[in-house]
C-alpha cells in the first residue's frame, strides 16, 4: 500500500531554516517521480519543487536559490530544504509521487502529474 508521511514543518522566523522529509512506502524511486507542493489558505496549491525519474529537478521561481528537493533512496525519503524562509513561505506543503512517472521540467510541479499525495504539515514564518 502505497503512503506518503510529511514532517519537519514549523514555526520560524523570516529568514530561518526548515527540513521537511517524506516517508514513502511502496515505490520505486527508479521509476517515480515526487515532488513538494504547497498551498496557503485561499489559494491554489502550487508546486514548489519536484524531482524526475533521472534525477532531473524542478524549481518554482519563487523559491529557486533557496529551496532544494533530495531523495534518500536507501531510507525511501524526499526532502525540502527551506532557507532564507519568507512570510509569503507560510502553507501547508504536501509530498506527491507517481510511480512510473515520465514527467520532466514544468510538468514536474503540476498537481496532475501525481497521483499520491501526503496529508501535508504546516510552515509558518513570521516576519
Amino acid at each position: 500500500q502505497v503512503q506518503l508521511v510529511e514532517s519537519g514543518g514549523g514555526s520560524v522566523e523570516s529568514g530561518g531554516s526548515l527540513r521537511l522529509s517524506c516517508a514513502a512506502s511502496g515505490y520505486i524511486y527508479s521509476s517515480s517521480c515526487m515532488a513538494w507542493f504547497r498551498q496557503a489558505p485561499g489559494k491554489e496549491r502550487e508546486g514548489v519543487a519536484g524531482v524526475g525519474r533521472n534525477g532531473r529537478t524542478a524549481y518554482a521561481k519563487s523559491v529557486m536559490g533557496r529551496f532544494t528537493i533530495s531523495q534518500d533512496n536507501p531510507k525511501n525519503t524526499l526532502y525540502l530544504q527551506m532557507n532564507s524562509l519568507k512570510p509569503e513561505d507560510t502553507a501547508m506543503y504536501y509530498c506527491a509521487a507517481q510511480r512510473m512517472c515520465g514527467a520532466y521540467g514544468a510538468m514536474l510541479l503540476r498537481a496532475l502529474t501525481y497521483d499520491d499525495w501526503g496529508q501535508g504539515t504546516q510552515v509558518t514564518v513570521s516576519s
